[in-house]
Order: structure tokens, then C-alpha cells, then sequence
């Protein structure tokens, strides 16, 4: 609902198709069918939020879902190195065409729009969002089950932005057990909260290392405190997730759809639930 919908007297018994206060939609827009739109977010840089959204949309993909991934980390991206992704995005009348991953995965990201992958991007807070506004109304994402929103760290601009300009329809929330990470998406999750997505569930990332020996679960940041974290912030507990080097080895290689993990795929099933009973809760 957009703030001129505030003042109006046919606010909730509208829709916003057959509002003529509602922003005219683009051509890309009105080409593409996204049903559910999720912000992957952190608060905090370093916790692998970038891998669990690639992972997340991997294992939903594998279950059938058509996913894309809208990298809003526009100083910092790292979602089309870990896909392996060279392929400039391209543009057509309609609007930009998304480039595609080797599983089907459509991926749009600033670094796909420049010359050279490390080259820096220096921009300011206003022309940031604007390409973030871009990337939601000028690109032609199709037919989609899931797009997930690969957000930035902090609580800034961007996040308002995406907050208030985009249908988000749910977060997921990624921690690590460091308390430092935790404070950080306390401030995250109530951030949230001042809008009206509902925080699907917290994923905590990094919780332990596997010895690959012995197969001791090795807490290198400290006693996990995710499933805490979760009832805390009366939030679902998605699941914890490993430090693996396998992830990080196939990430480098641009090979993120090769890695396997019956984790992720526990957390995507749970994920798609969480989406499920929130869905069938508005219809009731």
C-alpha cells in the first residue's frame, strides 16, 4: 500500500490494479509475475547472509520453485560470483533481461551491468536506492514463485527503500552465535517490525564446524544461541547451518549450485512452510 493510500476513503476495500493513485506499472512489470517477494537480512556484515541466500534459492529451486535472486547489495555484491554468473545483464524494449544461472536461477545485480567484476562502485545514498527501485521495476523477472531480496547489512537507506517501496512479503533473518551478531539483528528485527512484512523465521549460520575426521561438531564462534535468539525475538527457528569448507570452496568457484546440503533443504522446506500457514492466516 503506498502512503497516498493512507488518506484515502476506499483504503482496504481497494486494490491498487484499480487505484488511480497507484503508480503506473512499468513494462517490466507488467510482464513479470512474482508471487512472493522475501528480504534475506542481517544487520550485520559477515555472516554469510549472501550464501544462505544463494543456498536458500538453490534448495527452493530444487523443489520445483521458479526462483530469483535481486542482489540489493550494491557497494558489495557477491551473488553473481558465487553462480558463476559472467553474462552481462542485457535490455530490450520490455525492460532488463535478467541473466540466468547454469540451474535456472534468474540473478540481477550491479556487478552484472559493469565492465569488470572488481571494479568499485561509488555512489551515493540516493543513487543507490534508485538502482534498487530499478532492479524491481525495469527488470523482466517472468514468471517467479520466489524472488529473495539479498539485503545489505545495516538498517539504512537501502532496507527503507526496499521496505517501502517494494510488496515484500516476508524476512528471514540470518545470525551467527557471536552475541555481537545477535545484538545487531535484534536491531534488525525491529526495524521489521516499524513495517509490515512478518519475519518468516531466523537462520543461524556458522554455528559449528564438523571435524571431518572424527565428525565432532566443533563450535569455533561459541555455543550456538540461534534457537534462543529465535524465542527471544518470538520468532520460528529455521535451523543452524555449518561452517563448511566445501560452500566456500564452491562459492569461489562459482559452483554454489553444486554443493549439497540436507540443512539447507530442511530450512527451504521450513521456509516454504512458514510461507504456507502466513498465506493461509491472511485468508482466514
Amino acid at each position: 500500500m503506498s502512503e497516498s493510500c493512507n488518506s484515502c476513503a476506499a483504503a482496504g476495500s481497494c486494490n491498487t490494479e484499480s487505484c488511480s493513485s497507484a503508480p503506473e506499472l512499468t513494462k517490466a512489470q507488467k510482464a513479470s509475475n512474482v508471487k512472493k517477494v522475501i528480504a534475506v537480512m542481517s544487520g550485520k556484515g559477515g555472516v554469510g547472509k549472501s550464501s544462505v541466500t544463494g543456498m536458500l534459492a538453490v534448495s527452493l529451486m530444487r523443489q520445483g520453485f521458479k526462483v530469483g535472486i535481486l542482489d540489493s547489495d550494491i557497494t558489495g555484491p557477491s551473488i553473481p560470483k558465487i553462480f558463476g554468473i559472467k553474462e552481462r545483464a542485457g535490455a530490450s524494449q520490455g525492460g532488463i533481461i535478467a541473466p540466468t544461472s547454469r540451474g535456472g536461477i534468474k540473478v540481477m545485480s550491479l556487478n552484472l551491468m559493469i565492465e569488470n567484476e572488481d571494479d568499485p562502485v561509488i555512489l551515493r545514498g540516493p543513487l543507490i536506492t534508485q538502482v534498487v527501485n530499478q532492479f524491481w521495476k525495469d527488470v523482466i523477472w517472468g514468471e517467479l514463485d520466489y524472488l529473495l531480496i539479498d539485503m545489505p547489512p545495516g538498517t539504512g537507506d537501502v532496507a527503507i527503500t526496499i521496505f517501502q517501496s517494494l510488496p515484500i512479503n516476508g524476512v528471514v533473518m540470518v545470525t551467527s552465535p557471536q552475541a555481537l551478531a545477535n545484538m545487531v539483528v535484534r536491531k534488525a528485527i525491529k526495524m521489521v517490525r516499524n513495517y509490515e512484512p512478518p519475519i518468516y523465521g531466523l537462520v543461524e549460520n556458522m554455528a559449528y564446524v564438523q571435524c571431518p575426521d572424527c565428525s565432532k561438531k566443533i563450535e569455533v564462534f561459541g555455543k550456538p544461541q540461534g534457537e534462543e535468539e529465535a524465542k527471544r525475538s518470538s520468532i520460528p527457528f529455521l535451523g543452524a547451518l555449518p561452517l563448511d569448507p566445501a560452500l566456500a570452496t564452491l562459492s569461489d568457484a562459482g559452483k554454489i549450485e553444486d554443493y549439497q546440503s540436507s540443512d539447507f533443504d530442511h530450512i527451504a522446506r521450513s521456509l516454504a512452510e512458514q510461507i504456507k500457514m502466513g498465506s493461509e492466516k491472511n485468508l482466514a
